[in-house]
């Protein structure tokens, strides 16, 4: 089992910056994908970044240019910079990781999600 801690959520002025951390522990094989959702209000869940073992990045158009996600293998954990905010960033930020298993399946994990607001 492994489990997602988040943090680095509050709230923020327009035009300001946060950087989320998500520390993953617990019985890890290999991580492979790790990715950044988010939930506004009201809204259903999508996708704001990713990023292989590899470092291959994939980001959502409408954070290209201001998030930045990186990460840490040794450390197992992955960071999302989020620069110049706008009051639709405000959303709930879900960690996401995907485990590799030695019998090459892949098993999907959550965080428990961090508040982000952004006031205008």
């Amino acid at each position: 089992q492994v489990q997602l801690v988040e943090s680095g959520g509050g709230l923020v002025q327009a035009g300001g910056s946060l950087r989320l951390s998500c520390a993953a522990s617990g019985s890890i094989f290999s991580l492979n994908d790790m990715r950044w959702y988010r939930q506004p209000p009201g809204k259903q869940r999508e996708l704001v970044a990713s990023i292989t073992k590899g470092g291959s990045l994939n980001y959502a158009d409408s954070v290209k240019g201001r998030f930045t996600i990186s990460r840490d293998n040794a450390k197992n954990t992955v960071y999302l910079q989020m620069n110049s905010l706008s009051p639709e960033d405000t959303a709930v930020y879900y960690c996401y990781a995907e485990d590799s298993t030695p019998w090459y399946s892949q098993i999907q994990y959550w965080g428990q999600g961090t508040q982000v607001t952004v006031s205008s």
